[in-house]
């Protein structure tokens, strides 16, 4: 048996992190992966290889160069999503290295296998060649999730797939069926449409991305339709079919009948953990697999605890980075100050749109006054020599206190320009110092002072009302 202090299931981005932090503070970490390599899903099937899917067409397409925004994709005939990936690999190697250079670096134990608790402190490694036992003192669970895939839907991961099987379509389709318009329906069906694929998205909400700022889910639909791909919103998907022909057939709850080379359904993820042996251990997960946790992370039994995506919201690499890292200072009884909840959206559609902070309907919502700055991308410099003379940039700010409440942002960079917005908003800034503010130019970043005038002057216009209406 083997002994440690710190045992973390899971080598995704929160299991990582809070197995470098462990071993930062002393103590033993072991860490185990169920997969032949490192990453997990962000690295494997989700976060990295889409990304890297994204970049490889956006520079195949010519969309990295500065006014060919409106250009008629053209990609090489027959080219297939494998091969567009492959040219990826070189990405995905590489942070593959990085983490288990980090891992090494500081002395965590690699265990290959899956994990299977046999007790509250015992898990067995169970490997192809035999099984290991380990017992530790305290437990992270980070295994992440896995595509939802409902009995009624029949994937064949050839032409109805989900998301991690979609990265192996052996040809690129002529018409795809994307159901479900969260975020990785919408980034896929933006992708797909730069290659030249007739994109048909189908979305039982009345809104794609509901959670975004009401005006820039509706600027991406904008957008959207603008290329071309089919919007089916306020729809529902009653019955998926592979007809004889090799088409597949989505029939709606409408009565429409919807047809394409391929389907990708992407509506929900369940956390991996149906193979862990969490009733012997009592614990169970909920009826999508996840667990639940305290704000220390600690699940029902207070060694054991869980980060990432399999605790639900808000399902980010970024925030389970965090959340590894908290959680093992915790078990380590480590004193840690709990993480900023400001944390920024992105997301990577063709525009990119990012957001931080509150929405208008938010604050309407919460009764809270406000008025909006806007900038423009074409009415700064940098803009124009992108190309990108549609992207936008607002900022909500606080009636009286002047205070930034909320940033949106879509078009070229959105998911690195919100990062000032998101200093902003956690420093109490106000609308004043981005007035005050001098910018590189020519940069992105001047939209900040832009729609901090916007917004000012609209401000300074409505005090001089109510001084008139007062007297």
């Amino acid at each position: 048996m083997r002994q440690v202090d710190v045992l973390v299931i899971g080598s995704g981005p929160a299991g990582q992190r809070a197995a470098i932090q462990a071993a930062k503070l002393g103590r033993s970490v072991a860490i185990v992966e169920r997969q032949t390599q490192l990453g997990g899903v962000c690295l494997h099937t989700g976060t990295i290889p889409s990304k890297a899917l994204r970049e490889a067409i956006l520079q195949l397409t010519g969309r990295r160069d500065a006014f060919a925004h409106d250009a008629s994709p053209t990609p090489p005939q027959n080219l297939s999503i494998q091969e567009l990936v492959a040219q990826c690999q070189h990405i995905i190697r590489i942070e593959q290295s990085v983490v288990r250079e980090h891992l090494q670096k500081n002395g965590v134990m690699l265990l290959w296998g899956n994990a299977y608790f046999e007790d509250e402190h015992t898990v067995r490694v169970i490997q192809p060649s035999g099984h290991e036992i380990v017992r530790a003192e305290a437990i992270i669970l980070a295994v992440g999730t896995v595509p939802a895939r409902p009995p009624h839907i029949p994937f064949d991961d050839r032409y109805v797939v989900d998301s991690d099987s979609f990265l192996r379509l052996p040809r690129l389709p002529k018409t795809l069926i994307i159901v479900g318009g969260g975020v990785i329906g919408t980034e896929y069906a933006c992708m797909m449409n730069l290659l030249g694929v007739r994109v048909i998205l189908v979305e039982a909400r009345t809104r794609l991305l509901e959670f975004l700022d009401a005006e820039i889910s509706e600027a991406l639909q904008y957008h959207m339709r603008a290329a071309d791909i089919t919007l089916r919103l306020g729809e529902q998907v009653q019955q998926v079919q592979i007809l004889p022909c090799g088409l597949v057939e989505a029939t709606l709850a409408s009565g429409k009948h919807l047809r394409g080379d391929a389907l990708l359904y992407c509506i929900g993820r369940q956390g991996a953990t149906a193979t862990l042996g969490l009733e012997k251990i009592g614990l169970e997960p909920d009826s999508r697999g996840r667990l639940q946790v305290n704000e220390r992370f600690q699940t029902a039994l207070p060694h054991l605890y869980a980060v990432g995506d399999v605790i639900g919201f808000p399902a980010l690499a970024s925030t389970s980075m965090e959340q590894g890292r908290v959680a093992a200072c915790y078990a380590c009884g480590e004193p840690v100050e709990q993480s900023c909840p400001l944390f920024p959206y992105g997301i990577y559609t063709v525009p990119e749109i990012a957001m931080v902070g509150k929405t208008e309907e938010q604050l309407t919502r919460e009764g809270v006054p406000y008025e909006v700055g806007v900038a423009h991308y074409r009415e700064t410099a940098r803009g124009q020599l992108l190309g990108d003379t549609s992207g936008m940039l607002k900022i909500l700010i606080h009636e009286t206190t002047r205070e930034i409440l909320g940033v949106h942002a879509i078009g070229t960079g959105a998911t690195e320009l919100i990062h000032i917005g998101q200093m902003a908003i956690a420093f109490r800034a106000t609308v004043d110092y981005f007035l005050k503010a001098i910018f590189n130019y020519p940069t992105l970043a001047e939209c900040y002072k832009l729609a901090a005038l916007n917004g000012s002057n609209k401000l300074r216009l409505l005090q001089q009302d109510m001084l008139r209406l007062a007297a």
